[in-house]
C-alpha cells in the first residue's frame, strides 16, 4: 500500500474508523459514530465502522459497512467490549487498505497510530474525554492524574497524525503538554428527530404531578458520569420546599447503587433503565422542565445538546466542557448535590418561554452538516466529492489572482492541498496536509474551518 500515489483531496476516501467503548444500545459515542458516517458516506465517501461485538458481523448500514469482531466484555461496565485481538483488527486493516484512518480510543488502540505510519496512511485520534478528567473521576488525585494524563497524550500526539478534539475544553489537556498537531471539530444534534414539539402533556403526567418540577436526566450510570450528583441535587431540592422529580433515563453498572440510595433517602426517583424508543426518549426530555448533566469529563455532552434541542435547559457541570456548549441557555453548576440545586434554580427563575426558546437556539447553533464538514476537513478532504469527470479547466491566470503565489501550484498552496509538507514527511505520509482547524464558527461553536499549525510537539516536550 506505501506504493500506491496519493489520491487528490476531493476525491472518494476510504475512511476507516476504529473504536472501542461503543454502548450495546445507545450513548453519545455511538450516535456520533452513527451520524457521522452517514454524512461521510452522503459526501460520497466510502466509511468502514469496527467495532467490539459479541460475535463477527459484516453489514451495511445507512452509516456505511459495519463490522463487528468478538471482543471481551470488560467487567463492572455494563457491556462495554474492546477489541483486544491485534492481530485480527491489523489483518483486518490490511485486507481494506484505507485511505484515511480515524480512531475513537486514545488507551487500547493506540497501536493502530502506528500501523498506519508503517502502511503510510493518515491517522487522526479523536478526543471524546479528557484523560485527566477520566482520571479524577475514577478516584486519582489532581496532580498524579494530570502527569498520568500528560504521558498519555504526548505519546499519543506522537503516534497519530492529528488529534481532533470536540470543544476547546478537551484541546486544553493537549495545547498543555505543546501538542501542534491538534485540529478542532464540533459535535452535533440532529435538530429535527429532536425538537420542542415533542413535548408530550401525557409523557408529563406519567412521571409528575401538574405542580411538580420534573428533572431528566439522560446518562450512562457509571462513575465517570457521576449520576450520584442528580440524586444529591433532588434530596437538596426538596429540603429547600420545591417539589422536584427526577427520571433517569439510562443504564449501567451504579443502577443498582443509586435505586437504593434513592430508597433509603425517599426520593421520587424513575430509573426508566435503557430507552430505545427515541421518540419516547426526545418526548420525556422535551416535556422536562430541567435537564441534569453531572459528569464532570465530558468533552461535549450529546445528551445535554438533544434536550436543548428539545427546548429545555440543562444545568452542567462547571468540571467539563458543557458550559461551552450550553452558554448563557443553561446553568452551570459546581459538582455537588447543592451546587447542581442552585443551578436549577437559577434556570426555574427565568420565565419558561424565554428559557424554552434559549435553549432551542442554542441547540441550532450545533447541526450534524457542520460536524461532518469539520472532520472531513481533519481527514483532509473535500466535503462534496467531485463527480467523476474531465478535471476543471483552469484558467492559465488563475495563480495570479491569488496573492503571494508566483508558481503554478501557487492555487493549490492557497487552499491547503499541496502534496509535500512538513508533518507529512514526519509521519512517512506522502499525501496533503491541509491541516484544517474546525473552529466554532462566532459563539455557536459549530463552525467552519480554518488554517492549523503544523503537527508534532513543541521543541523541549516528550
Amino acid at each position: 500500500m506505501s506504493g500506491e500515489s496519493p489520491r487528490k483531496a476531493d476525491a472518494p476516501l476510504r475512511i476507516v474508523r476504529l473504536a472501542n467503548f461503543v454502548a450495546p444500545a445507545s450513548g453519545g459515542l455511538r450516535t456520533a459514530l452513527r451520524e457521522l458516517g452517514k454524512g461521510f458516506r452522503a459526501a460520497g465517501h466510502e466509511p468502514v465502522l469496527i467495532v467490539p461485538g459479541e460475535r463477527h458481523t459484516d453489514r451495511d448500514t445507512e452509516q456505511g459497512r459495519v463490522i463487528t469482531l468478538p471482543g471481551p466484555p470488560l467487567p463492572g461496565t455494563g457491556g462495554y467490549r474492546v477489541l483486544t485481538d491485534r492481530r485480527r483488527v491489523a489483518a483486518l486493516l490490511e485486507e481494506l487498505a484505507p485511505d484515511r484512518l480515524e480512531v475513537s480510543d486514545r488507551t487500547t488502540l493506540r497501536w493502530t497510530g502506528r500501523w498506519a505510519r508503517r502502511a503510510r496512511v493518515p491517522a487522526v485520534m479523536v478526543s471524546h474525554e479528557t484523560a485527566d478528567g477520566v482520571l479524577r473521576t475514577w478516584g486519582l488525585p489532581e496532580g498524579a492524574a494530570r502527569r498520568a494524563a500528560d504521558a498519555l497524550n504526548t505519546r499519543t500526539a506522537h503516534t497519530y497524525s492529528k488529534v481532533v478534539c470536540t470543544t476547546e475544553f478537551a484541546e486544553r489537556e493537549f495545547v498543555r503538554i505543546g501538542a501542534r498537531n491538534v485540529v478542532r471539530a464540533p459535535l452535533g444534534v440532529d435538530l429535527t428527530s429532536r425538537r420542542p414539539s415533542l413535548r408530550d402533556p401525557a409523557v408529563r403526567a406519567l412521571h409528575a404531578r401538574e405542580d411538580d418540577v420534573l428533572l431528566v436526566m439522560c446518562s450512562r450510570l457509571s462513575v465517570e458520569k457521576r449520576p450520584g450528583t442528580a440524586l444529591d441535587a433532588l434530596a437538596e431540592l426538596r429540603r429547600r420546599g420545591v417539589r422536584a422529580v427526577l427520571v433517569v433515563a439510562g443504564d449501567g453498572p451504579l443502577r443498582g447503587r443509586l435505586a437504593q440510595r434513592a430508597r433509603t433517602r425517599r426520593l421520587p426517583v424513575t430509573f426508566l433503565g435503557h430507552v430505545s424508543d427515541r421518540g419516547l426518549l426526545g418526548a420525556l426530555q422535551a416535556s422536562a422542565d430541567v435537564c441534569l448533566a453531572p459528569g464532570p469529563a465530558e468533552t461535549f455532552g450529546l445528551a445535554a445538546l438533544e434536550a436543548m434541542a428539545c427546548g429545555t435547559p440543562v444545568a452542567v457541570s462547571a468540571s467539563s466542557a458543557l458550559p461551552e456548549v450550553v452558554g448563557s441557555a443553561g446553568a452551570v453548576a459546581a459538582d455537588t448535590g447543592g451546587g447542581f440545586a442552585d443551578a436549577v434554580e437559577a434556570l426555574l427563575e427565568r420565565p419558561e418561554r424565554e428559557r424554552r426558546e434559549a435553549a432551542r437556539a442554542r441547540a441550532e447553533c450545533f447541526g450534524w452538516g457542520a460536524a461532518v464538514e469539520a472532520f472531513l476537513a481533519a481527514h483532509d478532504t473535500a466535503t462534496r466529492v467531485r463527480p467523476a469527470g474531465p478535471p476543471p479547466v483552469v484558467p492559465a491566470d488563475a495563480t495570479a489572482r491569488v496573492p503571494g503565489t508566483d508558481s503554478s501550484d501557487g492555487l493549490a498552496k492557497a487552499r491547503g492541498t499541496e502534496s509535500s509538507d512538513g508533518m507529512a514527511q514526519a509521519r512517512g505520509v506522502d499525501l496533503p496536509d491541509a491541516t484544517a482547524r474546525a473552529r466554532p464558527a462566532g459563539p455557536s461553536g459549530a463552525g467552519g474551518a480554518e488554517a492549523a499549525n503544523g503537527s508534532g510537539l513543541r521543541e523541549g516536550v516528550g
